[in-house]
């Protein structure tokens, strides 16, 4: 993984991709004790970040190995981003998702044209269950995110980011990333590290769900006890990527870990205050900026909203447990 891939995907998104702007709110800046910038990639197709790495790995993809289909397993956001990267191409593509995902996500995932698989998270093995679909069709696996040109789409989120810092006269300042495999997060602290080296990176996850802070203290992988249990679905993963591990152990800051409600109260804020749509997953690097400012260095942070694909009644228990 390098910037050179990265500035490629860019240019394969060019014209494919929306360009997210950076937001930000007096509002949010008094409850964190600092200016808070936001990065909505809620507002990106298909709900979420995951855009930019379904349609990098698809562009690359040699023509006749495209036609013949794709494969993914995702909680929903990596399943949309790549069904309608692999709609736009005109090829078939197979999801693999867990069947407590929102159904919200497993709708979308179809209606953009995919062929869902279900499967049960807590008893069943969803890498078994896509080593059986490659085995009976000619498909390409796409990892959420120990992928190179997924990580590398997903750091084109990076150079906007850098972009748009220096516009606003930000030279240094934590820049907060929700956080699973590392994918985004690593991602974006490469094209950080070439475009903008005075913003760090740092991860944020739900609690009981945190193994890449835990990873980033200990030195090593670490793994979560479990895999269901969490409004953050979007951010569930078993542990680290092998990929993404290294690069965020040599570039990002330490984690950060929030609480359940600390999530829907961004959720709740994210759209009292910037009539934005998050979900629960996506709106925990909110979260940290907002309710761990201790953990937080400078005058400026900047966070990302991953994703805003919420069933209605989550998003409708955030508002009315915490009204923004």
């Amino acid at each position: 993984m390098n910037i050179d891939m990265i500035r490629a995907a860019d240019a394969r998104l060019e014209g494919h991709v929306r360009r997210t702007p950076l937001l930000s709110s007096p509002f949010l800046d008094e409850i964190a004790g600092r200016r808070v910038w936001i990065k909505p990639e809620c507002l990106q197709h298909t709900g979420s970040f995951k855009f930019r790495g379904g349609w990098s790995a698809v562009s690359a993809m040699d023509p006749d190995v495209r036609a013949k289909g794709v494969l993914a397993f995702s909680s929903g956001n990596h399943a949309q981003g790549v069904a309608l990267a692999a709609a736009r191409h005109g090829v078939p593509a197979v999801i693999i998702m867990p069947s407590d995902a929102p159904q919200m996500k497993i709708a979308n995932t179809r209606a953009l044209g995919a062929e869902v698989v279900l499967y049960d998270r807590a008893t069943e093995d969803r890498d078994a269950i896509s080593a059986r679909v490659l085995s009976e069709r000619p498909l390409t696996l796409i990892k959420p995110f120990d992928e190179p040109f997924v990580i590398a789409g997903q750091g084109t989120c990076g150079l906007e980011i850098a972009r748009q810092a220096a516009a606003e006269g930000i030279a240094e300042a934590d820049v907060i990333v929700c956080c699973g495999g590392g994918g985004f997060a690593s991602g974006i602290a490469l094209a950080l590290e070439a475009d903008a080296p005075g913003l760090r990176v740092r991860s944020a996850e739900p609690e009981g769900f945190d193994d890449m802070a835990r990873s980033l203290a200990s030195g090593i992988i670490e793994r979560n006890d479990r895999m269901s249990g969490s409004l953050c679905d979007a951010i569930l993963t078993p542990q680290p990527g092998d990929l993404t591990f290294p690069i965020l152990a040599r570039l990002a800051g330490p984690g950060v870990a929030v609480s359940e409600d600390e999530a829907l109260h961004a959720v709740a804020l994210a759209f009292s205050r910037l009539k934005l749509v998050a979900e629960p997953g996506g709106a925990v690097a909110l979260a940290a900026a907002l309710f761990h400012a201790g953990e937080i260095e400078g005058d400026d942070v900047i966070v990302t909203i991953s994703g805003g694909n919420v069933d209605a009644d989550v998003f409708q228990m955030a508002l009315e447990r915490f009204g923004g």
